[in-house]
């Protein structure tokens, strides 16, 4: 029995496939977690979404910032934009049902000494606090008020997390912190514009991972969404966004070894091109 996790795939099915394949993954034995945004830009959104769907005994996703705003979408509350690929799942005859079960998908899942999560998880916050949080903005998209929530989803303020924070500005705040974060300024302000490797971030920004006094370091945080990252362990974190979706290669680690697994892009895949 082997645990692997895989980074972002976003609708890269053809490369999940032959990176399965190259694992010699076995559904009936072997379990799977994806990083979330598991949809959106890649050519086969559908297809990955409905992958998920059917093994749901043997693999976990999380919800990413690309699911969340399929989610939006398909609620009614957003828009779909030029770059995007959900569409053939908004169409499909079984869209309330895919929909329904995405949004069903937790924020963070912990097993042993591992844990998922999308983009991150704040330096203030114990793995403890994390997930308590996790769970109670899971429980605003899981319950009747979801539409709502989906209303008042987008935006970047506020930008810095207090515990007193209510509403919708703390679960915008959370959703943030688990979908979008990248870097941070002083005080653990989330920067929601850097997107650059390390080597060229600005002075005045940081990593969220190498933030000073960070009260997570008693696991191993597993996570994607920053593809210009590339792979990394260190710093008790797994980062698995490779790029496949521009070109690069979809990743996968055995948890147990931290070994890693990686397949090309398939006949040129980079979804810059289909922009043009």
């Amino acid at each position: 029995m082997a645990h692997y996790a895989i980074g972002d795939v976003q609708g890269c099915f053809d490369e999940l496939a032959a990176l399965l394949a190259k694992l010699g993954f076995n559904h009936g034995t072997d379990t799977l977690w994806l990083t979330g945004d598991i949809v959106n830009r890649g050519p086969k959104s559908l297809e990955a979404l409905q992958f998920a769907m059917q093994h749901e005994s043997s693999v976990q996703t999380i919800l990413g910032n690309h699911d969340l705003h399929l989610l939006a979408v398909g609620y009614g509350h957003g828009t779909v934009k030029h770059s995007d690929t959900i569409t053939p799942i908004l169409d499909h005859p079984d869209r309330k049902k895919m929909l329904a079960w995405l949004r069903h998908q937790p924020l963070m899942v912990r097993e042993g000494s591992h844990v998922m999560v999308h983009a991150g998880i704040l330096p203030p916050w114990r793995i403890a606090e994390a997930e308590a949080y996790a769970r109670e903005a899971e429980a605003e998209l899981q319950g009747k008020k979801h539409e709502k929530f989906f209303e008042k989803m987008y935006g970047n303020k506020p930008a810095e997390w207090h515990g007193d924070l209510k509403g919708y500005d703390r679960l915008r705040v959370i959703v943030n912190v688990f979908t979008r974060m990248r870097a941070l300024e002083k005080r653990n302000r989330l920067d929601f514009d850097y997107k650059g490797t390390l080597a060229d971030m600005p002075s005045d920004l940081m990593p969220w991972f190498e933030a000073p006094e960070r009260q997570n370091l008693d696991h191993t945080i597993v996570f994607g969404h920053w593809s210009s990252l590339g792979f990394m362990n260190c710093n008790n974190i797994l980062s698995l966004d490779t790029g496949a979706l521009w070109g690069g290669e979809l990743t996968a680690v055995d948890l147990a070894t931290h070994e890693i697994t990686q397949v090309a892009a398939i006949n040129g895949l980079d979804w810059r091109k289909t922009l043009k």
